[in-house]
């Protein structure tokens, strides 16, 4: 089959993780019969330089024509870099923002998957962990709620008073929940809906619409659970979640918390979806100026980032299970880079975990 990636090399250690990527996609191909054809896209930093903008219209109208689009990190030293010495809307996050409004991606997907080789990282107590680790991914619905409603700041009555809105449709709420329920079907069939319905009208919406979406799927089991609680829950038994779905200040919030559960920043991947399969993939982590063409980053997370996108753009779900199976494999055979690096374990470059990875598909 023949599917057209947009690559963002982007910021840092972008462009060395993003080639590592493109090392496993090529093995993938090969062994599978597809043709990925790439199209390099500026975004960020990088597009400053080239053209004094984050971002492009001719990015975005080439964005549009992908399958997906990968895409490694973006921005540099907020210190030192050039780029922040200009005024917020011409810094290189600005592209970021203004690429996820362009292309409509309302759905932010956050694993975190602790691999049993790599528990000794987790601030987890081994009980807690288990055997065998957790695998969970928070769903957020990413361009609504409070992040997005009106917002000011006034005097009332002599006292400055600061309002931020929070707002949400049943529509907005539908089509996450949907996108949630989906992924579920694709996992282990449960889907937690978190909110705070005992304070929030907001939230009493998200539980009436989910609801009613949960309906639609009857092999998925479907829960409701306080922000609050589920906050406690995810250091309590994290094994207990399987897909998390949420408002945009919740999500926010406890994605965080559930990465620092999993190790290694430089392990976790992300997507942002729109309505159709279309995604942009990208790793959580930063874009680590400070080690950029060192070949000592990990790109791990920017490979998992590609087989989220195998499985969610472009829908080839033994292709993701099979890039997966690469990085356990690797993980097994005792592989680390120096962000994951430990006593008994063999120490290997950036580009000779992307071979790793490679030879292992």
């Amino acid at each position: 089959m023949d599917f057209r990636i947009g690559l963002i090399h982007g910021d840092g250690i972008g462009p060395e993780i993003v080639d590592e990527a493109v090392k496993v996609l090529d093995a993938v191909a090969e062994k599978y019969g597809h043709h990925f054809q790439y199209s390099n896209l500026l975004l960020g930093g990088a597009s400053i330089d080239a053209t004094g903008l984050p971002l492009t219209d001719d990015t975005v109208r080439e964005a549009k024509t992908c399958d997906a689009i990968l895409m490694g990190s973006i921005g540099g030293d907020a210190k030192t870099s050039p780029w922040y010495k200009l005024e917020p809307s011409k810094r290189p996050e600005a592209g970021l923002l203004g690429i996820r409004h362009a292309l409509g991606l309302f759905a932010n997907l956050r694993p975190a998957h602790l691999y049993r080789e790599l528990r000794d990282a987790c601030p987890l107590r081994d009980d807690i962990i288990g055997e065998d680790g957790f695998d969970l991914i928070i769903v957020r619905e990413l361009t609504g709620g409070l992040y997005f409603g009106k917002r000011e700041t006034k005097e009332v009555d002599g006292v400055l008073t600061a309002t931020d809105s929070l707002s949400y449709n049943e529509n907005e709420i539908r089509r996450i929940a949907k996108r949630a329920f989906e992924i579920a079907m694709k996992r282990r069939k449960k889907v937690t809906e978190v909110d705070k319905a005992n304070v929030l009208d907001s939230s009493r919406l998200w539980r009436k619409i989910t609801a009613e979406v949960a309906a639609e799927y009857p092999e998925v089991t479907y829960e409701n659970m306080l922000v609050d609680n589920c906050a406690m829950q995810l250091v309590r038994d994290p094994k207990q979640f399987d897909v998390i779905l949420t408002e945009n200040m919740f999500g926010d919030i406890l994605s965080d918390e559930a990465s620092m559960t999993a190790g290694s920043i430089g392990m976790l991947p992300s997507a942002s979806l729109n309505e159709t399969s279309f995604g942009l993939y990208e790793p959580t982590h930063g874009s680590a100026p400070d080690i950029a063409g060192q070949n000592i980053a990990n790109p791990i997370a920017t490979v998992l980032s590609a087989a989220m996108m195998l499985r969610y753009s472009l829908n080839l779900d033994t292709e993701a299970d099979d890039v997966e199976a690469a990085v356990q494999k690797v993980l097994t055979d005792g592989y680390r880079t120096p962000d994951i690096w430990s006593e008994g374990t063999k120490k290997v470059s950036e580009s000779e975990m992307g071979d790793l990875l490679k030879a292992n598909i």
